[in-house]
Order: C-alpha cells, then sequence, then structure tokens
C-alpha cells in the first residue's frame, strides 16, 4: 500500500472545465487520493477554507473568480499553509512567474500527462519538489 493510501490525503480541484477536472479526479482516485472539486474561483475559496485540504489543484483562468485571486485570497495569512498546484493553458512565462511569487509551489501547463499531475502532486507533498526552469524541457523528452 502506498504512502497517499496509508494517509488518504485531501486534495482539492479548482477547475472549470468538467472533462479535465473528472480526469484529475478519476486519475488521483486511483493513486489513492481523496478529492473534492469545486467549478469556479469562488466554491474552490469556499471548500478551501473550509475543508482544509493537504493539497489544491487549480486552474488559473476560472469564472467568478481567476486563480490568481484565489492563490491571492488564501496567502493573506500565514496560517494557510496549503500548497497549490496550478494548471493553466496559458503559455506565457509572465503568468507562471507571477503565480509563482504569489506562491504557487508548482505550475503545470495543458494538456498534461496525468501521470505528471500525480508526480507532482506526491513530489510537492513530500516536500521533493522541484519547479522545473524550462517547462518545454518535459516536451522534448517524449
Amino acid at each position: 500500500m502506498s504512502e497517499a493510501q496509508e494517509e488518504r490525503k485531501t486534495i482539492l480541484i479548482v477547475d472549470d472545465d468538467p472533462e479535465i477536472s473528472e480526469s484529475m479526479r478519476l486519475t488521483l482516485e486511483a493513486n489513492g487520493y481523496r478529492v473534492l472539486a469545486a467549478r469556479d474561483g469562488n466554491a474552490g475559496l469556499v471548500l478551501a477554507e473550509r475543508e482544509n485540504p493537504d493539497l489544491i489543484v487549480l486552474d488559473m483562468m476560472m469564472p467568478k473568480r481567476s486563480g490568481f485571486l484565489v492563490v491571492e485570497a488564501l496567502r493573506q495569512t500565514d496560517a494557510f499553509t496549503t500548497p497549490i498546484v496550478m494548471v493553466t493553458a496559458n503559455d506565457g512565462n509572465r503568468h507562471k512567474d507571477y503565480a509563482l511569487k504569489l506562491g504557487v509551489d508548482a505550475y503545470i501547463r495543458k494538456p498534461f500527462p496525468m501521470d505528471l499531475l500525480v508526480t507532482t502532486v506526491r513530489k510537492v507533498l513530500d516536500g521533493t519538489y522541484v519547479q522545473e526552469k524550462d517547462e518545454d524541457a518535459e516536451e522534448h523528452k517524449a
């Protein structure tokens, strides 16, 4: 039994795309995580504050409140230190730099293989994740 299954960590997915959200949910559940989901930034913020998940997977561009605004709200207090993995279809490094400056722990560009998500979640949770400086390096490995 894996460490994730033994501890049953809770992951909150905040993404407005139902297909992507469902794919992430199924993958993370198959890897032993308890998964909560929200379809917009406001609902994600409420769930994050109420449920205190072990990690948040957060889309950047969503209705009602963007991922950036969710991170800003969560990071306003030192008491909320939950790790955040931001996922986005945006190609700009400016957005990545800003997200990391706000306190995002990892940044993944869509589309991404689900095994990259699982690996990133595991490493962020166990404190061994290091953000790739060249995000395109993953594409060239294939």
